[in-house]
């Protein structure tokens, strides 16, 4: 090699040919067997991927066919009062309705605004921050301010001033405001869960199952309450039976003294 290819090669400490060799084959080997087990992982995931699809489908013909008769012998093998089954049962169907229904349309919803609001803004891959904001606005109180903020906050750090300012106008009076007018016309006041309880249990609910979680936490979570409610009502109704039975048999004592008194 000419000299000044080897002074080149040793300022940059590749002058060692078998040793570079070496460190590339090793390289691009760990990177092969890197991108063979994600092929590998990303083949299971499709095969899982299509066997549920082919169960779910399977299973939905026979509840779609056999649905109603399902549901009667559940409900009648529920062993509580047919009160507090009827209750239990209609805040299922309530919370899974409107977590569904309501969740996932303003989910859309702000997704698509603040997809919109990038693409004008210029920012970079406003379609992949939809589909993010989307996912995050399940998350009540928070949701997609995680990404439009700091989005808003950087451009005004880099002097892009107008579109930063345009940006916090847009998420906080547009984006915001959607999940306050929309969560109570989709979701309604059904569930009364409160706020910190629906974002605690949609949170542990996708950490522990995954993305079917921002239904079945809160979903738990509403018959835990049910439930809860519906416990602390018959003791309340136990305890004031009581007491009107104290009192009646306080005042036939009484009553029954006073005869005897008078005899």
């Amino acid at each position: 090699m000419p000299s000044w290819a080897s002074s080149l090669l040793d300022k940059l400490g590749v002058d060692d040919l078998p040793a570079l060799q070496a460190k590339i084959t090793t390289a691009i080997t760990e990177r092969g067997q890197a991108l063979t087990g994600r092929a590998v992982n990303i083949g299971q995931d499709v095969l899982d991927l299509v066997i549920g699809f082919c169960m779910a489908m399977y299973l939905l013909f026979f509840l779609l066919r056999d649905g109603a008769g399902v549901a009667r012998e559940i409900r009648a093998a529920i062993p509580l009062e047919p009160i507090a089954k009827e209750r239990l049962l209609e805040r299922f169907t309530t919370v899974i309705r409107a977590t569904v229904k309501g969740n996932v349309v303003m989910a859309a919803t702000q997704g698509a605004l603040g997809g919109a609001a990038f693409w004008i803004l210029g920012v970079h891959a406003p379609m992949l921050w939809a589909v993010v904001m989307a996912f995050l606005s399940l998350l009540p109180a928070v949701g997609a301010a995680l990404i439009w903020a700091p989005v808003a906050l950087y451009l005004l750090a880099i002097g892009h001033i107008w579109q930063g300012v345009s940006l916090l106008a847009f998420g906080v009076f547009v984006i915001s405001l959607v999940d306050n007018v929309l969560r109570p016309i989709l979701v309604g006041k059904d569930t009364q869960l409160p706020d910190y309880v629906v974002l605690i249990s949609t949170v542990g609910g996708i950490a522990v199952i995954g993305v079917n979680g921002f239904v079945i936490g809160p979903l738990i979570a509403a018959m835990f309450m049910a439930a809860w409610q519906l416990l602390a009502a018959e003791r309340a109704t136990a305890k004031a039976e009581a007491r009107t039975e104290a009192k009646a048999e306080a005042k036939a004592e009484a009553k029954a003294e006073g005869t005897t008194d008078a005899t």
